[in-house]
């Protein structure tokens, strides 16, 4: 990789996390920390903002916009690749902020990548069984839930097909046996449950911030199990 290629790719890691430390740069790219150094002063030397934190790392500054990264026609097929299995693993809303997301990718693209990565996804089909239907269309408003800890209020039919009525605090998501699960402080129980999402009937948000002080992040949570 050329020092300008370097360069952007630097970029788009800083700008898609938080906040990154040098040594994840160096070992991202296989350079040294010093050669890290010197490629973070060369962006701030033509104007990216970059700001430091003890203990947490390198960060753009907010508010600072950088045209879109065109993208190589290896990097377009992957996405495409990734995008075709939401056709299985993913509810209507979230296909169709999919697919939204992949139509912003393709204006990027040149006109021959674009024309290349419109024929690849006319190719890649995924199969579903006759007796596959849709999960509920939840997901994209359980993510909205984990990200701005949000209590949930839902009607959940369990595996005995009995109805119950639930307040929760999502924690994360996991996906086995073939399909969604959601992780959730459930208030009626008082503790941790897997909730299958597809057998959620009704869901809401109130846009109440979660009640209880301190949770497990997902990790945590599987962790526990074993």
């Amino acid at each position: 990789m050329n020092r300008i290629d370097r360069l952007v790719a630097i970029l788009t890691t800083l700008q898609s996390r938080k906040f990154v430390t040098a040594e994840f740069i160096a070992d991202k790219y296989e350079i040294s920390e010093r050669t890290v150094y010197r490629d973070l002063k060369a962006l701030g030397e033509i104007g990216v903002p970059i700001d430091f934190e003890a203990n947490k790392g390198y960060s753009i500054l907010q508010g600072f916009f950088l045209p879109p990264i065109s993208l190589t026609s290896e990097e377009a097929n992957a996405l495409i690749l990734i995008t075709t299995l939401s056709d299985k693993f993913a509810d209507k809303t979230t296909r169709t902020n999919i697919e939204n997301a992949i139509s912003k990718i393709k204006s990027v693209l040149r006109k021959t990548d674009k024309d290349n990565a419109d024929f690849l996804q006319s190719q890649i089909r995924i199969y579903k069984s006759p007796t596959e239907t849709d999960s509920s269309d939840y997901l994209t408003a359980i993510q909205k839930s984990i990200t701005n800890k949000q209590i949930l209020f839902i009607e959940y039919t369990d595996n005995n097909a009995e109805k119950s009525q639930r307040e929760i605090e999502p924690i994360g998501l996991t996906f086995y046996s073939n399909q969604w699960h959601l992780v959730a402080w459930c208030w009626k129980r008082k503790a941790y449950r897997d909730f299958k999402v597809n057998q959620i009937t009704n869901l809401k948000n109130k846009g109440e911030i979660f009640r209880k002080t301190k949770h497990y992040d997902i990790n945590e949570y599987i962790k526990s199990l074993h």
